[in-house]
Parts: C-alpha cells; sequence; structure tokens
C-alpha cells in the first residue's frame, strides 16, 4: 500500500494531465487511453538524503549523503541491499560518480576527498558480489564518465571500456569478476592511458560513449563531451585479440594529419550531459543528445562518417526559452526515449518532442515534499526512467510513446514516417493520405499525387473532376487504374465504369501520338505495353467478355485497328477477328486464325471472302476438315463465288467438290447438280466420264436428271443430252440428239431401249429415215435394215423416192414375201387349232346344262354346320354347299377393292328396288331388272367354289390364324 504523500503525488500529476500546465494537442487524451508518462514511487531507505542513483536492467543502485550505498532489485522491491565500500576511509571522503553498465552486472563508483587532501579512488563491483574493490591502478584519477561495452553481457568481465576523468584523459580498462590466484592474474587486467583531451590542460569529461559500427566489424566510434565541446573519434581496430582494442582507435586520430572534430559552444555548461537512445542495448544506438548552454543537440548516430567531415554538421538543436531578456532556466539533466527529451530541472520534469519541440508532459514537484531533483536516469534495457530528489524516487513508465507521432511527422511533411506511424488508426492514416496527396497535387506532381489519392477513402468524383481541370491524363488513368485494383470483385458496376474510362483514355492517348505521326515512337511502344498490360488483368478481361461489344465500339470509334485485333484475340473472338483481317485484306492471316480457332459456324461464315481472295488455300482448308464440314451448307458460299469469278476460282471449287464426291462419298443431290453445272461450263470431257460414272438407273444417280439435261441444253453439249434424255427414258428425243452427232451413237442409243420392240421399232425407223434422206445411198440403207430384224422392207420403201429403180429391192423384197408366206400359215394352223378346241367347250358347256345334284333336309352348309335349307345357299358342281351370307362373309376378304366397290354398290341399289320397279318389266321377255343385279351380285359372291377356286389358291400365304386374333387364341391355348 503507497503512502500517503505518494498518493497526493498522484493525485496531483492526474490534474497535471488533465490539461493544466501542458500545451499542443498531444495533452488531450481519450477516456481509455493510458497515458504516456506514469509515474510509480520507489520505496528507499530513510536513513539518510539521496545523493546519486543509477538503474539498468532493473537494478538500481541509490547512494546516500552518509556513503552508504543500496543496491535494489526490481523484482524485490521491498528488499535493500546494502554494498560494502571496502576498507575505512581514513578521511571524510565523498561519492563524485555511480556507474552502472547496461545489465546491471558491473559497476564503478568515483569517491574524492571532500576538503582535497586524499587522492580520488575508484571502486569496482562485479557481478552478485556485494563488496566493492578498490583499483589500485586508478588511483589519483577522479572518474567523471565511464563508456561501457554495450556487447558485452557476461557477468565475469566488463570488456573493454572507456573512463574519463576531470583532468580530460581518457582510459581503456577491462575489470574481471573473480582473481585467478593461481596464475596471479589480477582483476584489474588492463588500466592505460588512450588519449587526452585537454592536451595537458584541465578539460573535464562529463559525458562518454562509444560503439561498435556494425555495418563494419572491426570500425568503432566515440563520443566524449566536456563543459563546451563534444568530440568524436573513430577508427578501425586488428581485432579482439589485438589487445588493449580501444587504444588503436585513439592511435589512429593521433597519427593522422587530419585535425581533431569537434563541435564547441560557448559559454560551458558545468552540467552537461550525453545521452543515447537504444532500440536493443546489443545494436548501435539510433540517436544521440548532448545537452549545452545553447540547448539540446541532437541528432541520428552516424558511424560511417569519414575522417576530415564534419560530423556535427546535421545536429539539431531544442532551445530553452527566455522571457523577456531573462536567463533561460536550463535544466539539470535529461535522457533521451524515442521521439522525445525528458530534462529534469529542481522542481520538475518536461518531456518535449524533439521533432517539433512541443512539450507534452510536465511533472511539477513539490519542494517541501520530495525535496530538491538531483537527477534522471534511463534503464535502458527496460525502459524505465527513474527520477530522484533528497528524499524521493520516482520510476517513470512510457507507454505508447508513438501514438500522436503520426501527426507530428504529417505536419512536418514526412508523409512516409507518418503513415508508418498510423497503421493501426484507419482514420489516422486517412489523414495522412489525403494530406500527402493534396500537397503532392500542390506541387504538380500529379502522377505520385494519383497513387496517393488511390490509398483514399476521397470522393472519386471529386478527385477525377481535380485530374480534368488540369488535363492530367496520365495521372487521371493511374488513379482509375489504382482504384480498379482495390474494387471487390462483385461491384460489376464501378469495375465496368473504370475500365470503360481507362480504355477511353488509352484510346485517346495512342490516337493522338497516331495522329502526330508517333506511331512508331518509343513513347508510343510504352503506352501500348502499358495497354496490353491493363488489357491482361483478370478483372479487365472479365469486364471486356461481359462488355465486349462496347469495347469493340470504342476502338474502332477511334480506328485503332491494331488494339481491336489484339481485344478479339484476349477475348477469344475469333470471328471478329478473322472478319477484321478480312476487313484489312489480310486474308492469310484469316485462314490461319480460322483454321486454328475456328468453329464449324465461321468456315460457312466466312468462305464467301475467302473463296474470291485465296481460293486455293481456302479450298486446302475445307478439304483438311475432312467430314466435320457440312458440303450442302458451303454451296451458298461456293455458288457466291463462281458468279463473275475467274476459272482459277472454279476450278478450285471443282476440286473441293471432287474431293465430296469421291473421298467424303457425299450423296448430296445439290453437291452433284453444281458439279454437274461446272463440268458443264468448263470441262464436258470431265462431265461425259461423271455420267458415266453414276450409271444409267435413274433410282441410282445422285444429280437431278432434269437439272442436269436443261444445263446440258444450254450449253449444247449434245453427247451428255442424249444420255441423260436416254436416263430419263426420252428414247426418240434421244435419237433425235444422237443423230445430230453422228450415225453410231444414235444406233448405241436406239439399241439400249427396253424390252419394247414398237418403241425399238420406231427408234430405228428414225435412223434409217436419216439414212435414206441423208446418204441417198440404197446400198448402205439396205445394209442397215440388216442391223435390226425389226426392220423390213415395207417399212423403209416410203422413205425412198419414185424414181428408184425396183432391182435395188429385189432381193428384200422377195425375202419379205416368203416371211409373209410362211406367218399366214402358221395363222391358218392356229385357226384350225382354236376351232378344233371351241367345238370341244361347246359340247362341255351343253353337257354341262343337263347336269344335276340333289339337296337333302340334312345337308349342311360346310362354313357354319347348319342346315342348309334353312335359308338361302349356293351349291357348286364340286358338291360344296355354302349359305349365301356364310359365302358371302369369306369371300368379301378375297375381292379385290375394285370388285368390293362394286359389290358394295350393287348391294345398295338392290335394297333401294321396290316391288313396283320390279314388276315394271315382268311383261316383257326379258329378265327384271332386279333379276340382273342379283345375277350380278352373285357372280362377284359365287362366281367359284372358296375351297376349289382360284381365290383358294391365292390364300395360301394367308396364315390360318390372323394376327389380330393371335394372342388371345395364345393365351386360350395356355
Amino acid at each position: 500500500m503507497s503512502s500517503l504523500l505518494a498518493q497526493y503525488e498522484q493525485e496531483a500529476q492526474q490534474i497535471q494531465r488533465s490539461g493544466m500546465g501542458t500545451t499542443g494537442f498531444i495533452n488531450i487524451l481519450m477516456e481509455e487511453e493510458p497515458a504516456m508518462f506514469s509515474k510509480l514511487r520507489v520505496n528507499i531507505p530513510s536513513r539518510a538524503p539521496v545523493q546519486r542513483l543509477v538503474a539498468s536492467n532493473d537494478i538500481a543502485l541509490i547512494a546516500l549523503t552518509d556513503n552508504t550505498i543500496y543496491r535494489i532489485n526490481q523484482k524485490y522491491p521491498d528488499k535493500f541491499e546494502e554494498l560494502d565500500l571496502g576498507k575505512p576511509m581514513t578521511v571524510p571522503m565523498r561519492i563524485v560518480g555511480i556507474f552502472l553498465d547496461p545489465w546491471g552486472q558491473h559497476a564503478l563508483v568515483s569517491v574524492a576527498s571532500k576538503h582535497g587532501d586524499a587522492q580520488p579512488e575508484l571502486l569496482f563491483l562485479s557481478g552478485k558480489s556485494t563488496k566493492f574493490r578498490l583499483s589500485s591502478r586508478a588511483r589519483g584519477c577522479e572518474i567523471t564518465a565511464v563508456g561501457w561495452n554495450h556487447i558485452n553481457d557476461t557477468p565475469a568481465t566488463t570488456g573493454p571500456i572507456l573512463a574519463g576523468s576531470s583532468k580530460g584523459l581518457l582510459f581503456e580498462c577491462e575489470f574481471l569478476a573473480e582473481t585467478d590466484r593461481m596464475f596471479l592474474m589480477s582483476w584489474e587486467k588492463c588500466w592505460k592511458e588512450a588519449y587526452d583531451i585537454g592536451k595537458g590542460s584541465i578539460m573535464p569529461i562529463l559525458g562518454l560513449e562509444f560503439h561498435k559500427a556494425f555495418t563494419v566489424s572491426d570500425r568503432y566510434y566515440v563520443l566524449v563531451i566536456t563543459a563546451n565541446r563534444i568530440y568524436q573519434f573513430a577508427g578501425s581496430t586488428s581485432g579482439p585479440d589485438d589487445k588493449p582494442i580501444l587504444l588503436q582507435i585513439f592511435n589512429s586520430n593521433l597519427n593522422s594529419s587530419i585535425p581533431e572534430q569537434y563541435l564547441e559552444i560557448s559559454p560551458p555548461l558545468k552540467n552537461s550531459r550525453l545521452q543515447f537512445y537504444f532500440n536493443q542495448i546489443k545494436e548501435a544506438p539510433k540517436t544521440y543528445g548532448w545537452l549545452n548552454s545553447k540547448g539540446l543537440f541532437h541528432s541520428d548516430v552516424d558511424s560511417t562518417s569519414l575522417p576530415g567531415q564534419n560530423r556535427f554538421a546535421a545536429c539539431k538543436v531544442v532551445k530553452f526559452g527566455s522571457a523577456d531578456g531573462v536567463a533561460p532556466d536550463l535544466p539539470t539533466s535529461f535522457t533521451l526515449t524515442q521521439f522525445h527529451a525528458v530534462f529534469l530541472y529542481p522542481d520538475r520534469i518536461e518531456a518535449v518532442c524533439l521533432l517539433n519541440e512541443d512539450k507534452i508532459f510536465e511533472d511539477q514537484f513539490q519542494a517541501e515534499l520530495s525535496g530538491k531533483l538531483l537527477g534522471i536516469s534511463k534503464d535502458s534495457l527496460k525502459g524505465y526512467i527513474w527520477v530522484y530528489s533528497e528524499k524521493s524516487v520516482f520510476k517513470y513508465k512510457v507507454t505508447q510513446e508513438n501514438r500522436n507521432m503520426w501527426k507530428v511527422f504529417l505536419d512536418a511533411g514526412d508523409f512516409e514516417r507518418a503513415l508508418d506511424f498510423s497503421k493501426d488508426n484507419v482514420k489516422h492514416m486517412e489523414t495522412v493520405l489525403v494530406r500527402k496527396a493534396e500537397t503532392l497535387f500542390q506541387k504538380g506532381k500529379f502522377l505520385d499525387s494519383a497513387h496517393a489519392f488511390a490509398e483514399t477513402q476521397s470522393s472519386f468524383e471529386e478527385i477525377a473532376l481535380k485530374f480534368l481541370q488540369k488535363w492530367e491524363i496520365e495521372a487521371l488513368k493511374t488513379f482509375l487504374r489504382l482504384k480498379l485494383e482495390k474494387i471487390k470483385p462483385q461491384d460489376k458496376t464501378q469495375i465496368t465504369m473504370l475500365c470503360i474510362w481507362v480504355i477511353e483514355l488509352f484510346m485517346n492517348q495512342l490516337g493522338e501520338l497516331r495522329d502526330s505521326g508517333k506511331s512508331d515512337s518509343a513513347e508510343y511502344a510504352l503506352l501500348q505495353n502499358h495497354f496490353d498490360s491493363f488489357m491482361s488483368h483478370r478483372l479487365v478481361q472479365e469486364c471486356a467478355r461481359n462488355n465486349c461489344d462496347t469495347i469493340y465500339d470504342l476502338m474502332a470509334s477511334h480506328g485503332d485497328k491494331d488494339n481491336l485485333d489484339k481485344f478479339t484475340l484476349l477475348n477469344k473472338d475469333y470471328e471478329r477477328v478473322i472478319a477484321q483481317n478480312i476487313q484489312k485484306s489480310c486474308f492469310d492471316e484469316a485462314l490461319n486464325v480460322l483454321r486454328e480457332h475456328g468453329r464449324k459456324d465461321s468456315f460457312y461464315q466466312f468462305a464467301p471472302a475467302l473463296m474470291q481472295a485465296i481460293p486455293k488455300r481456302m479450298v486446302q482448308a475445307l478439304m483438311d476438315q475432312g467430314r466435320s464440314l457440312s458440303p450442302a451448307k458451303l454451296i451458298p458460299a461456293l455458288v457466291l463465288c463462281d458468279k463473275g469469278s475467274s476459272d482459277l476460282q472454279a476450278w478450285e471449287t471443282i476440286r473441293y467438290l471432287e474431293h465430296c464426291v469421291e473421298h467424303l462419298q457425299c450423296k448430296d443431290q445439290a453437291i452433284h447438280n453444281y458439279l454437274l453445272a461446272l463440268y458443264a461450263r468448263l470441262d464436258p470431257g470431265k462431265l461425259m466420264d461423271y455420267l458415266s460414272r453414276q450409271g444409267t438407273e435413274i433410282s441410282l444417280v445422285n444429280y437431278d436428271p432434269h437439272y442436269a439435261l436443261r444445263i446440258c441444253q444450254e450449253r449444247e453439249i449434245k453427247e451428255a443430252c442424249v444420255q441423260l434424255s436416254c436416263l430419263l427414258g426420252l428414247w426418240e428425243s434421244a435419237v433425235d440428239l444422237a443423230l445430230l452427232v453422228n450415225l453410231e451413237v444414235a444406233k448405241q442409243t436406239a439399241s439400249q431401249t427396253p424390252d419394247d420392240n414398237e418403241l425399238r421399232k420406231r427408234l430405228w425407223l428414225k435412223i434409217a429415215r436419216y439414212v435414206v434422206e441423208e446418204t441417198k445411198d440404197v446400198k448402205q440403207a439396205m445394209a442397215f435394215m440388216e442391223q435390226c430384224e425389226l426392220i423390213k422392207i415395207e417399212d423403209i420403201l416410203p422413205f425412198f423416192s419414185d424414181f428408184e429403180k425396183i432391182d435395188h429391192f429385189k432381193e428384200s423384197i422377195c425375202k419379205s414375201l416368203q416371211e409373209y408366206n410362211q406367218h399366214i400359215q402358221e395363222l391358218k394352223e392356229e385357226m384350225e387349232e382354236a376351232t378344233k378346241s371351241a367345238e370341244v367347250i361347246r359340247e362341255e358347256i351343253n353337257a354341262f346344262k343337263s347336269k344335276s345334284a340333289f339337296v337333302s333336309g340334312y345337308d349342311t352348309c360346310h362354313l357354319c354346320d347348319q342346315q342348309l335349307m334353312s335359308r338361302a345357299f349356293f351349291l357348286f358342281p364340286c358338291s360344296h354347299r355354302f349359305h349365301m351370307d356364310c359365302l358371302q362373309t369369306q369371300v368379301i376378304p378375297m375381292l379385290t377393292s375394285k370388285q368390293l366397290a362394286r359389290l358394295k354398290e350393287l348391294q345398295l341399289k338392290l335394297a333401294s328396288m321396290t316391288v313396283k320397279e320390279d314388276a315394271a318389266s315382268i311383261g316383257s321377255s326379258a329378265i327384271s331388272t332386279r333379276e340382273q343385279v342379283r345375277s350380278e351380285v352373285d357372280s362377284l359372291v359365287a362366281g367359284e367354289c372358296i375351297y376349289c377356286g382360284e381365290n383358294m389358291i391365292r390364300s395360301i400365304d394367308r396364315p390360318f390364324i390372323d394376327e389380330a386374333d393371335h394372342d388371345d387364341i395364345m393365351k386360350d391355348w395356355e
């Protein structure tokens, strides 16, 4: 539980943090935001006032005015460990300084006589020991500053360190925690003078630090301050095994012709201090600060400067203000944090931002409660700041020191670092980005501004209008592209708008370069590459596929055919690529795309144009497609190509059609008709071969014979007309056409006629008449008559003139008379045989008239097995008996359609006749009309016995069971 005094001080501190005594926006804290500097009182022994305090790694050494030193471990804050200073001091001594290494493992205490009647001493404390050891080598040296080895973290040794005295001397020393008595090794391993700052004059060293430059393995740098000067030494060492190590740094400076590098400030400040800030103890320090009479000089640590360079030119100064010419109130000490300097005054502490010099924290102490503030020390390893007065010790914890650095860097114009410190706060980051973008825009750095604006959530329309007003198209395009990358894939409308806009901007830029004649320049090529890269973006490709017509129209409106081709290929719209190449007369390229990517419909679509331009290659492409294409669908393209085209295109069309007919075995009539028409126009010889291959059976040919005949007639291809007329059965026309060709063709045509002697005779008579009338050669006519046995001398005699001599026909006439005589004898014999047959038939008829049959009352119908005489019946000579209606039922299915129609007609007529109509003709000798109708019905129904007549023979192939009844009968059998 804290004391009442501590509670009072905490309340006072909270009142101060609430806004009283502070300046700047950083002091305004959110309720849930912890204080940047929170104070905690540390319990200490109260036997005497505090004189000195140092702290490292949660270890604090507190020296009281009675020369008692306590060690406090913050892990056990209520446990005070009193340290033994060694042998009793014979004269009154005072503690000049306490020095604790960064790891809290080694300590040095410098003591001096209060009255100057004794030599100063240096005491060493190692590890967990509680007893100091006196250094014999340092006797007489009042050590005022120590530069610890930050690399060394072993408790066994301090490693090489530097010690500065009140006389301006620098010593390299090293102390061991334990002594090896076997080898008589002293715990003071090294103590050598390294350098004299004052060059013989007394110049007390008030601050000292040395560090290794990690960029170069063997390079070190040393910073030393006095009341009015700061020195920096830099040099390389030969290695860790070559002792002493640090002495080599100063030797290199002594041996160099370059004068010492230092900065001098007047007037001197007796309490001048040097402090460093580390991110990590073992790493190189980031910044250092030097408190002098002009203020606080601070800068980044430069370990890479070369000899002769001004190492302090980049120092910044925090000046201490004065009111109306009054001397400024200077702090007595200070320490550094990452971004702040914490100054110690006798009655307060203040934290000032090193970047903008704003005071962000102040803590007032009341002298009557705490006493005068004496010193400040920072635990570089743990980050705590220790403040002590004569009566109290306090510890400050630094929390979220960088919370408002984004605003500081933003005000300073360092946008990159402002962004680094605002990553955890979206609102702060947005503020920084907007400020950065606007600043770049005002400076005319439009491209950089576009990149920055794209990261913000500012109004899209407002930013776009900014660039349009300045007509910065490249910057606008960059902004749009970056915005496009940040849009979610589901925001289709925004993506479409941005893509189309960017494409429009690219088209404008490319068009302007083309119009100015720079289409072959590097600028145009670079812009084209950027456009190609944009179009290959995944979102852009998807948008392009969904809005391809819009983009096509946009590119076409700018006349950019090259990009239009690229876009169609990128979008896999190969039909449009082919069409564009055809439009540009790049027919070979169009065909290559068609063959590689085209679909079947594409061949049908572009065949007309390509056949007219490159018929040979196009036909080969069609042939390579094989059966995947339908030749019939290509006919319109081939016909269009043939109209008014050259013979080359027609011959290539023939080549493709021959491929379809011969290799693809195409049976389509349109293909054959078109091939036949091309043959008729270009090569009648191939036409005759084609007609011969097709054969003479009209049902087997693949072309239309009527169409073929008309084409051949138009082309006057007579031999083909003869062959086609024969195919169509137009024999007389065929012979007439054949006679126009030659006589042999006519003879062959007449000999091909079917087995119709009358037709054949007519055809041969046509040929005979032609021979007689054209040749006027009787002998040739007689010889022609012998070639056809159907032609007689009497058939051709009418063709000769009346003045021909009979001697020319004597032999033929005699031969013909002999044949007629023989034929007459054959006819007489046939007449005699016919007369004899008629006599036999007449006798059979007379005998049949007297024939009779008997029917008993027990006879039954052979169809229904019922008594025959129960109703009208028929009795046949073969003794089969049938009822009239039973016989009619059996006979009707056997009648032809014509007979069945006649039977129904007679039955209707018979049913419609009345008794009066029937009696009208009874008085005449002829039979009545009813009897006539009845007789005709009987002749149809009972013309023959159904068992013995021809109907039985014709029905031999009919099954015994009708198909309609088959299933039912089979079920009954089961």
